[in-house]
């Protein structure tokens, strides 16, 4: 049977330039596929069919013999230009694989030269106090960073000699391999993607162009910041590859636990113990907070677990710079080890207090009332 003249398979009149010919060959293929067509044998012979025509009117090679000689010009069995177009086609391809599948090893995946990298990010976790969140402090750190080789100025060749243009890749840093008419791109497995091959590494480096150092840095800390926040620190990270960007340094802050107050976002809170004749009488008593201390009243008959708010003796909020609050949590002190006479007092007191009923003993009463109810 005599093959179709492969201009009209495409589509295309003969003075196509080669991008028409490139996207009439994209839009047939994606058409006649044979993943987008697997039960029609017709359509896999139609992309086979336009396949080769790419094939050939790709390669201005090829496509100059076909207009001279037609397919005897092509046909290897004839002498023809052979089968030298698959590089063409296999980009071709690449593009509509990636189309089809949705994948990025098309136009995408090519790369003019070495592949650069973005440095790394770094973390580093600083604990400290409670007060140094509340008010915000300077402090140093030192941390352990990859720096730029003295010895060799970052080439990672030993002084006196120079990195060459890798073999493999030409100095691309990618590489591409073919399967049939699968191009697959990937890096380079003898320079790693930088493009440049090391004969003779830097002894301080081993060829890596940096070494490993400890850098100290200044980092201010900010009124109010919280337990589990970050501050980062721009370009303090690692260096990148190839000439790619540094990283950045985030400094993550654990707030020790405090032995008089817990936190609860911009607020504080603690427990206030005081004594059963403080509860009783009422009055004015003193309460820590974050900046010295703080007075207030509390009134008469005042029972444990009672909370008072101080407004504004909390933390400041960093990012509002709202003051929070600060909930004191009474608790009566039950008294131990007493004198004779403290425990004489304090069975006269009970036998008037009994003798004053419920006036004096409201929770009490009210709570005899429910276990009556109970039974």
């Amino acid at each position: 049977m005599a093959k179709r003249d492969y201009y009209e398979i495409l589509g295309v009149g003969k003075n196509a330039s080669d991008e028409e010919i490139k996207k009439a060959y994209r839009k047939l293929a994606m058409k006649h596929h044979p993943d987008r067509n697997p039960d029609s044998k017709g359509a896999e012979d139609k992309f086979k069919e336009c396949k080769e025509a790419y094939e050939m009117l790709s390669n201005p090679e090829k496509r100059g013999a076909y207009d001279r000689y037609g397919h005897a010009g092509v046909d290897p069995n004839m002498g023809g230009a052979g089968a030298a177009g698959a590089g063409n086609f296999a980009d071709a391809f690449g593009d509509i694989f990636g189309d089809i599948f949705g994948g990025g090893g098309g136009r995408g995946g090519r790369s003019a030269g070495p592949q650069v990298y973005r440095g790394a990010d770094l973390r580093y976790n600083l604990d400290i106090t409670l007060e140094q969140a509340a008010h915000g402090f300077d402090t140093t750190i030192r941390v352990p960073s990859w720096d730029h080789c003295e010895v060799c100025d970052g080439s990672g060749a030993k002084p006196g000699s120079a990195p060459t243009t890798c073999p493999t890749c030409g100095g691309h840093g990618q590489v591409r391999m073919q399967q049939g008419f699968f191009s697959i791109q990937q890096t380079c497995p003898k320079c790693h993607g930088s493009g440049k091959y090391i004969p003779d590494p830097c002894a301080a480096c081993g060829g890596a162009g940096r070494v490993k150092r400890n850098k100290t840095l200044e980092v201010k800390i900010p009124e109010g910041i919280d337990d589990g926040m970050r501050i980062r620190s721009s370009g303090n990270g690692e260096p990148g590859v190839n000439g790619g960007p540094t990283g950045d340094l985030y400094v993550e802050i654990h707030i020790k636990p405090h032995p008089v107050f817990q936190r609860d976002g911009d607020d504080l809170h603690c427990e206030m113990p005081i004594s059963f004749a403080r509860a009783a009488l009422g009055g004015e008593i003193e309460a820590p907070t974050l900046n010295g201390k703080a007075s207030f009243s509390i009134p008469e008959g005042t029972q444990s677990g009672k909370t008072f708010r101080l407004r504004g003796k909390g933390i400041k909020n960093v990012r509002s710079g709202m003051v929070g609050d600060l909930f004191c949590h009474v608790v009566v002190e039950t008294p131990v080890k007493l004198t004779d006479r403290q425990k004489e007092l304090l069975r006269e007191l009970e036998t008037l207090t009994i003798e004053g009923g419920a006036r004096h003993s409201p929770q009490t009463k009210t709570w005899k009332d429910k276990i009556k109810e109970f039974f």
